[in-house]
């Protein structure tokens, strides 16, 4: 006989229901479908299950299809990394395709894809270079580009116009690869935001901080007028950056209500492989509350990029 002064509960008083009267989150209904050999990308799309990153997936793929159809913008922030694995002609083939209106990008996406415009390649070991001091010492990156900015800089360009200017005057053999170059010759903006002190061409002899600042100013002035162009029914794309551009989005976001224009009801979201508080609060959840939808969808770049990019392209042409 036990010593506890209590009884286990009397579970002859719990009362049940229905299992069919019960809301369920998941429903067969919602469940994946088998993908048969020949079927198309769209087929592929359709028989992802309708839950979670499926349904956000989805959703994406609506809102910028809706965009594109409807003249909303669509706009792109694109980290570094992005250019490094080698997404460039993806993008670039969404460029012409009306699926891109703009594109910000952090100094490093600019610098990665200035190099693959002039050599066709990019990416330095550092840790082989640190130690010797030689790391972010290319002279033609350093040089050119700050030859670009400080051009640009007296005559009143933001920093993505002036180096897109610079590669479509010196014609390099691997433009084609080159966001910058194709953004130029399509005329599509290129805003780049940039924290000083962060990238390589800081430490060449040709810097202008005076340039710098104000091209990076006035980009984020064009990137406030292309932000407002998302009211009802555009789309941002924050990809690969998890401070620089949530925090410039979250700034163009309230300077262009703060100004008196509508934005309400478009969708962000933020691709990466984790998703981080700044991209998650600043482009997911703020600018979205009480109107329009934040998605987050986490993996590889390279991956979800062309996915993306295949089902836009085979939805909408």
């Amino acid at each position: 006989m036990s010593v506890y002064p209590i009884k286990p509960f009397d579970l002859s008083k719990v009362r049940t229901y229905p299992l069919r009267d019960r809301p369920s989150k998941v429903c067969y209904s919602s469940f994946a479908r088998t993908f048969h050999k020949g079927g198309s990308f769209l087929d592929f799309l359709a028989s992802l299950p309708e839950i979670l990153a499926g349904a956000d997936l989805r959703a994406l793929i609506t809102a910028l299809a809706e965009a594109k159809s409807h003249g909303r913008a669509i706009l792109w922030g694109l980290g570094g990394h992005v250019i490094k694995v080698g997404l460039g002609p993806t993008l670039i083939d969404l460029m012409t395709h009306g699926f891109v209106s703009g594109l910000a990008i952090n100094g490093s996406a600019m610098i990665h894809d200035f190099e693959i415009a002039l050599v066709g390649a990019t990416s330095e070991d550092v840790e082989a270079e640190l130690g010797h001091g030689r790391f972010g010492m290319a002279e033609e990156t350093g040089r050119f580009i700050n030859e670009a900015i400080n051009a640009g800089f007296l005559q009143g360009l933001g920093l993505g116009e002036s180096v897109g200017r610079f590669l479509a005057s010196l014609k390099p053999e691997f433009a084609d690869y080159s966001l910058l170059a194709q953004a130029y010759r399509l005329g599509i903006p290129v805003t780049v935001h940039l924290a000083i002190g962060t990238d390589i061409i800081n430490n060449h002899p040709t810097t202008n901080g005076a340039a710098l600042g104000e091209g990076s100013h006035i980009d984020f002035r064009l990137f406030s007028t292309l932000v407002e162009e998302i009211h009802n029914g555009g789309v941002y794309l924050n990809v690969g950056s998890a401070v620089v551009l949530p925090e410039v989005f979250l700034k163009a976001v309230t300077l262009v209500r703060n100004a008196g224009a509508s934005l309400e009801r478009f969708t962000t979201v933020n691709l990466d492989f984790v998703q981080h508080y700044r991209p998650t609060q600043n482009v997911v959840k703020r600018p979205t509350k009480n109107s329009g939808q934040g998605l987050a969808l986490t993996g590889h770049h390279e991956i979800l990029i062309p996915l993306i990019a295949a089902a836009l392209i085979e939805k909408c042409h």
